[in-house]
């Protein structure tokens, strides 16, 4: 396993948990004054499972 592709999947399982956790809870996030809805960490949430996931079955051949 390259050590890169290693990170990067630890990075986007984190990130995917996180967007989880902030979509279930209802976390709200201001960036500038400005509110981010809940169905942006959706998105988010699927995007990167799907990075995390495809990296991981990219590294296991």
């Amino acid at each position: 396993m390259k050590p890169f592709t290693i990170i990067a999947i630890v990075v986007f399982a984190c990130v995917t948990v996180l967007q989880f956790i902030r979509f279930v809870l209802g976390w709200p996030i201001l960036i500038n004054g400005i509110a981010v809805p809940l169905w942006a960490s959706a998105i988010v949430f699927v995007f990167s499972a799907l990075l995390a996931v495809m990296l991981w079955r990219e590294n296991r051949r």
